[in-house]
Formats: C-alpha cells, structure tokens, sequence
C-alpha cells in the first residue's frame, strides 16, 4: 500500500474545497513534526496534540514538549496553528506495556504505544469537532507505517473521525526533517522515548565502542 500517494490524492480533494479542513495532528517530538507541519499546513488547519506518555524521564519530556512549542513560534504558516498540550501520564504507559519490557523495538511493546497515542488522538478529535486526525510518527525510518496507518484506520471506524493516510518518511521527508531541525536548531533525541527504547539504545553504544 503506498500511502504516499493516499495522502496527495486526499489533498487534492482538499485544494478544490473553499474553507480549510482542520486537522488534529499528533507530535511525537519537534523534528519530526517540523517536515510534517511544512507539507501540511497549507491544507489544514492544524492543531498540534503533544500526548506522548511513552517518554521518560520526566525531564526529558518536558525538554522535547518545548522544543515543540517553540517550533511552533518560529515557523510562518499560511494557516492556523494551535497547540494542545495533554497531561503526562506515564503511569498509564508503564501498565500498559508491562509484561513486554524486554520486547525490540518495533515489538509487541511499540505496537501498544501507537495505538495509545492514535487513540487518544482519534477521541480528542471526535470530541472537538476535527474534520481529521493523523500523526509525524511515520517521519521516521524505524517506524512502521503501515502498522500506524491501520491503528488510525481501526480508531476512524471506532471514532467516526476522517483519517489522513500518511508515509511522511517518503519523498526524503525524513532527510528534510534533520535539515529543518538545523535550520531551527532543534533538540534531537538519541533515543525514541521510552525508558526501554533508552536503554537499548545504550547497549547498542556500548556493543559499537567494544567492536
């Protein structure tokens, strides 16, 4: 499935409408974001959703929520641009996926994180009104696209809210997303998020620094 070309197709059904279309849009971090927002924002209204209970520690999700909130503040958009900040609730993360901590990334364990954070994207969506819902999770090479783009299909049928195929990694997205990042000085993360995904990530340095 080529969702790539899904999304030009639904955009341009959206150039022939005569109002914008608004559009909630799920943030996994800044750089990400930062490719999606410039492909997008001439389409949509688009409110940013930063709901990513995944991360941890603490500190390190408040660093990467401001990062996206100034994100926003810098870039000029031909339309509306909002923010909607969710609480933290890394709690409800941890009791989901325990029992799948030593799960790859990829895993049965990512698979739980997307559908929590599509869903919740899906009924913040429903509940104001959104004409469409999506995520920048798709940005990155190491995520699964076509697993996300069936999580945001199972929650349009459950949620009665229009999803908005996307592989925003497509068309040297990801690439751009880094030259964004430079261009706004941006923080990139080492590591998807969760304590997990952190913790794999320093064995693999350690593997790399023994070889």
């Amino acid at each position: 499935m080529n969702y790539q070309i899904m999304m030009d197709e639904e955009l341009d059904k959206i150039k022939q409408l005569s109002k914008k279309p608004t559009l909630l849009l799920h943030a996994c971090c800044a750089p990400c974001s930062s490719y999606v927002l410039e492909y997008l924002s001439s389409y949509f209204d688009i409110t940013i959703l930063y709901y990513n209970p995944n991360i941890a520690p603490k500190d390190e999700y408040l660093k990467r929520k401001n990062e996206q909130i100034k994100l926003l503040s810098m870039l000029e958009s031909p339309n509306k641009l909002d923010f909607i900040d969710c609480d933290y609730d890394n709690e409800k993360y941890n009791e989901l996926v325990k029992g799948y901590e030593m799960c790859p990334e990829k895993g049965e364990r990512c698979t739980i994180c997307f559908n929590l954070r599509i869903e919740k994207t899906a009924k913040v969506a429903k509940e104001n009104n959104y004409d469409y819902f999506c995520t920048t999770l798709s940005v990155s090479p190491y995520k699964n696209a076509e697993l996300i783009n069936e999580i945001g299909e199972k929650m349009e049928n459950k949620y009665g809210v229009k999803w908005l195929h996307s592989d925003f990694k497509k068309e040297n997205g990801y690439k751009h997303s880094i030259e964004l990042s430079h261009k706004y000085g941006l923080y990139r993360q080492d590591y998807c998020g969760c304590v997990y995904s952190k913790r794999d990530e320093m064995l693999r340095k350690i593997k790399k620094v023994g070889e």
